[in-house]
């Protein structure tokens, strides 16, 4: 890979951490779901998701798995409200002007709702498809848009919850000098600025801010100054954290890894050890249980048979927010995207049967900050390595809120 090359996919795997993927671009790419859905009678409920695929950079495409999976598993379980529900997908390849065409098509396929998608453009695409009255539904938080456009209905609180979270728990579990290391770039500059609003709000100190160059190969150096007089190292760096696990395996280190979900991962535990790897034991902030609690089991199930990652922070969103869809749809006589703006706006509370607490998109519950104010679920999840998975930090674990933190950080 040249270095213009591989500036442009770090710096796009930054990108995503600032929030959590076919070779045409925008194309009627419905799931091939027709024998469960020659079943239902009732009206057809349509959607659209978008990720990038084929592309350098971010690349998500188990979130177009995660909703055509979704699709064919609640059209074998009833459909919605006795309706095939119907999926179709667009690639936005990373490029801005195409995930404008996305929401274009979006808006000409008179979609209900644009569900579970990934896209970085947001500046782009929401202008659109609040025009139209469409609402965007559980995006996966890797751009500004979705946590201030009113027709934005993310359901976890992106990274501002989720590193106020993970600096938090690196402290209550006996870090006092801690590390973050990040890419060079002012996304990640974000990531660390929660990170030690966590640790610091937790009792700790600031945590000592490792940058990385965007084209860097040999992390050596980052890994001697990251290590050293730290008791933890939060690896911040995408899916090219393996590049500082591999540098921190060459150099003997022993200080304790951590991050959160998606960055340290299964695969890399396999990769360097299993049970026996240096990620044996990070601590892992998450938006969401563990995959291997039961309340996840229709989301494995579904994937069985797929290259679905269940692990991946995105393709979980996706799931979660074609949950809300369905559970949202019960309460509409018709769904319009009219009538699903008004009642997730209007909702007391919708349950996700665990997977998140109940949602609610109300005045009342919006995260008090300017540009995060569509933020209301504002809970994570303390989760850890365990013989090379992930799992909850603690037995009896549940979610952790960084509300006040978050708030007294605006109030400062």
């Amino acid at each position: 890979m040249n270095d213009s090359r591989r500036r442009r996919s770090a710096a796009a795997t930054c990108l995503a951490l600032t929030g959590a993927l076919l070779a045409a671009g925008c194309g009627d790419k419905a799931s091939d779901s027709s024998t469960q859905a020659d079943t239902l009678t009732g009206a057809p409920v349509k959607v659209m998701v978008w990720d990038p695929e084929d592309t350098q950079g971010s690349a998500q495409p188990g979130v177009r798995l995660t909703a055509q999976a979704y699709e064919k598993w609640i059209n074998a379980n009833g459909g919605i409200k006795g309706g095939p529900l119907k999926v179709i997908t667009c690639n936005e390849k990373n490029d801005p002007d195409e995930a404008e065409k996305c929401a274009q098509q979006a808006v000409a396929e008179k979609v209900v709702a644009v569900v579970g998608s990934y896209s970085l453009a947001g500046d782009r695409y929401m202008p659109i498809l609040q025009k139209a009255g469409i609402p965007y539904l559980g995006g996966t938080g890797v751009s500004a848009a979705e946590f201030s456009n009113p027709l934005s209905f993310p359901v976890n609180g992106g990274t501002p919850a989720v590193f106020a979270a993970h600096g938090q728990q690196l402290v209550q579990s006996g870090c006092k000098k801690i590390s973050g290391v990040r890419y060079d770039v002012a996304a990640a500059a974000v990531v660390s600025q929660f990170l030690t609003l966590g640790a610091v709000s937790a009792g700790g100190s600031a945590p000592k801010d490792i940058k990385v160059p965007l084209t860097a190969t040999d992390l050596a150096p980052q890994v001697a100054a990251a290590t050293k007089g730290s008791d933890c190292v939060s690896v911040i760096m995408g899916t090219a954290s393996g590049l500082f696990v591999k540098s921190y395996v060459q150099s003997g280190a022993k200080t304790k890894l951590a991050s959160v979900v998606g960055n340290l991962t299964p695969e890399l535990a396999a990769s360097t050890g299993g049970a026996g790897s240096p990620l044996e034991g990070a601590a892992i902030t998450g938006y969401y249980p563990p995959t291997a609690d039961a309340v996840w089991k229709d989301f494995v199930q579904a994937a069985k048979g797929t290259d679905i990652d269940t692990s991946n922070g995105a393709n979980e969103t996706t799931w979660v927010a074609f949950k809300v869809l369905t559970e949202a749809a019960k309460h509409l006589p018709t769904i319009t995207s009219t009538t699903l703006v008004t009642e997730l706006n209007t909702t007391p509370g919708i349950n996700t049967g665990g997977l998140t607490p109940p949602l609610t998109w109300s005045e009342s519950t919006a995260l008090p900050i300017k540009g995060l104010n569509r933020i209301h679920n504002t809970t994570a999840t303390e989760l850890t390595i365990r013989d090379g998975k992930i799992e909850w930090a603690k037995e009896g674990s549940t979610f952790v809120d960084v509300r006040k933190m978050l708030t007294a950080m605006s109030a400062g």
